[in-house]
């Protein structure tokens, strides 16, 4: 039993995943500022970015959702022209 699905819901899928993947890296994987206390709000030193766990965890599954939205298209586009 073979299903014929429309083109257009593979590529649709494929490019959501990219672009979710992106700004989920962007926005949700960024370091964020540290937290600044009232001790430290006197010193005149700025502290560096920091990520977290849970930035790295963003960081790397966008990127996976980039990648599998990248292969969907790829796979999509060279099924549909080897017919």
């Amino acid at each position: 039993m073979q299903i014929s699905i429309p083109p257009i819901i593979p590529y649709a899928v494929g490019v959501m995943l990219v672009v979710f993947g992106i700004l989920r890296v962007k926005y949700l994987g960024a370091p964020r500022p540290p937290r600044v206390t009232e001790e430290d709000a006197g010193s005149s030193t700025q502290a560096a970015p920091v990520r977290g766990k849970e930035q790295h965890r963003h960081l790397r599954m966008g990127v996976v959702w980039v990648l599998l939205g990248l292969f969907l298209l790829i796979s999509t586009y060279v099924q549909l022209h080897r017919r």
